[in-house]
């Protein structure tokens, strides 16, 4: 039979980061079960981000904004790092509204309900005047994955409103290592240590767990594939074997 792992160790947990131990697996399955996970994991999380903008005064992303050191493209890419966590399907739209000279920050989000804003302290923009006014509506959506302004159901904005790439995958690192270990006589057996981090707005067991059940998901397709009865063949019976013609006398 196949050796199957005992259980998924937790090795090591350090906030949003943790390493796991999968032990032991039968030699070259390491890779085979490690790769799917990496892979799942960095691109088929589901997670939350802000798909589009909307700051007062402001009609394209090339626009400077008068009392605001950074211009839009700045402030997009630093609004691109927040991370958020929605209760419920969403979209959800919340809005920052800060005046005088100060440091702009996730702490100056007006929150509602349904929402969670993870990294608080993200920095976003900074007033430079006293009589400064900074006021932005943002759109939080759930998604997979990266989706690039292009690929989002976008159509007809309102002036003034810029939609921008969403990353909304919920983990940042995926790394892993196979070793060998050995099982009774045997040296050969692999073990795989896993590290996973994420945004915080999903727990590193979570998200293995997810992805372990989206792989497990699509095997399942393919084991409840329809299998034809053998039916039973009827015996050959073997070939006569032909008579070689004798040969003629000579008269």
């Amino acid at each position: 039979m196949l050796q199957l792992p005992e259980k998924v160790k937790v090795v090591s947990k350090e906030g949003s980061r943790a390493v796991f131990e999968i032990a032991p697996l039968m030699p070259g399955y390491g890779a085979t079960i490690a790769n799917p996970l990496r892979r799942i994991l960095l691109s088929s999380m589901k997670g939350a981000a802000v798909t589009s903008i909307k700051i007062k005064g402001v009609e394209h992303e090339f626009s400077t904004i008068p009392g605001v050191l950074e211009d839009v493209i700045e402030i997009i890419l630093n609004v691109k790092k927040l991370r958020f966590k929605i209760h419920g399907d969403g979209p959800v739209k919340i809005n920052i509204e800060a005046k005088g000279e100060k440091s702009v920050t996730g702490k100056d989000i007006i929150l509602t309900s349904d929402i969670e804003l993870i990294n608080e302290d993200q920095h976003i923009a900074t007033l430079t005047d006293k009589k400064s006014v900074f006021s932005m509506e943002l759109e939080i959506e759930k998604g997979v994955g990266y989706v690039p302004v292009e690929q989002q159901r976008k159509d007809k904005l309102p002036i003034g409103v810029i939609a921008i790439d969403a990353i909304f995958s919920p983990v940042k690192v995926v790394n892993f290592s196979v070793d060998e270990m050995r099982v009774g006589q045997r040296i050969d057996y692999n073990k795989v240590t896993l590290e996973v981090e994420t945004d915080g707005s999903i727990e590193p067991e979570q998200a293995l767990k997810n992805a372990a059940e989206i792989i497990a998901d699509h095997f399942k397709i393919i084991s409840d594939i329809d299998v034809p009865e053998v039916k039973g063949s009827k015996p050959v019976k073997p070939a006569k074997e032909k008579k070689e013609p004798k040969a003629k006398k000579k008269k």
